[in-house]
């Protein structure tokens, strides 16, 4: 039984028939490829995670598992997806992009840009920003209509983009202030040694062996990861630079800029990846070991502007 309710039920339904045309869900093909819709989304949820196991994407898609099978079997025949199994779980399969699938989901992503940029101007009655809210709030009330559970922010996503982003030292320098301050001390000797560091680093971003992956929000870097696999020599890769803002933590968002990172070293073919962080950031150091880096030195060290407990941790191609 339809509810009667003073809420424009017709004019919602009318106007979510309109996006499915416009985005094209009802032609064969999506997005400028010659792929399915669903072979779209996959890829571009795989490409948003870094990894993901079939069950995973299956979940995130809401399609069945014998659907999914067919999927990820046309993906991998097409050398758009490749699994391999999982360390920390030897029992199941990890699904990643090949370097065919990024460059599917990067035409992917700039057709889609491409739309929106195009749209926007012609807004008469909301802001952009109002619009992506109004949107995320419809998307969640219907899977919480479909699943009869109120989805987490974290469902919401946050688009992940790659390389130099303007205003990048300066953002990412003071989220390491605000973040890490109270515990190297609060003042600038910790943040100027940061920002003097990916000051010497944004000249040599855009060589084949580094790369940057960052959040952003209203022209501002709220999270970032970076390899510099240039700076310790010797085929080993640096992880520098992993933060997020407060507000963004338990999202799932550290895990997929670490999987990035993850995925461009494996395809550099580093031997190593090094990084040093400082002791009593539990939930970070939780995340590093789930993904195969382990302690291997711990030292005093007086360069952040007070003594604090620094740790180095490895990982092992």
């Amino acid at each position: 039984m339809i509810p009667t309710c003073p809420e424009p039920i017709d004019e919602i339904r009318e106007a979510s028939r309109a996006l499915v045309r416009e985005f094209g869900f009802l032609d064969k093909t999506l997005a400028g490829t010659d792929l399915s819709p669903s072979a779209v989304h996959a890829v571009i949820e795989l490409g948003l995670a870094g990894e993901l196991t079939a069950k995973e994407l299956s979940s995130r898609l809401t399609l069945e598992k014998s659907t999914i099978s067919r999927l990820l079997r046309s993906l991998e025949d097409r050398g758009e997806v490749a699994a391999s199994r999982r360390e920390e779980d030897g029992r199941s399969y990890g699904l990643r992009l090949t370097d065919q699938g990024r460059a599917t989901f990067e035409a992917v992503t700039s057709f889609g840009k491409e739309m929106v940029v195009e749209a926007l101007p012609h807004l008469e009655a909301a802001s952009p920003k109002d619009l992506a809210s109004a949107l995320h709030d419809y998307a969640s009330a219907l899977q919480t209509a479909r699943t009869g559970v109120k989805p987490s922010s974290r469902s919401l996503g946050f688009e992940i983009l790659e390389g130099y982003q303007t205003g990048m030292i300066g953002d990412v320098s003071a989220l390491h202030a605000r973040t890490h301050g109270p515990i190297v001390g609060n003042g600038p000797a910790f943040e100027s040694v940061v920002s003097s560091a990916m000051a010497e680093f944004m000249p040599r971003i855009d060589h084949p062996l580094n790369n940057s992956w960052n959040v952003v929000e209203d022209r501002q870097i709220i999270a970032s990861i970076t390899i510099d696999g240039q700076d310790l020599g010797g085929n080993i890769a640096h992880l520098r630079w992993f933060i997020l803002s407060e507000r963004l933590r338990g999202k799932g968002l550290g895990k997929r800029l670490l999987a990035k990172a993850l995925a461009h070293c494996e395809t550099q073919g580093f031997d190593e990846i090094h990084l040093w962080t400082l002791k009593g950031l539990e939930p970070a150091r939780a995340l590093y070991e789930r993904n195969g880096f382990s302690l291997v030195d711990e030292y005093e060290g007086d360069q952040w502007g007070r003594s604090v407990i620094e740790q180095k941790f490895v990982k092992k191609s």
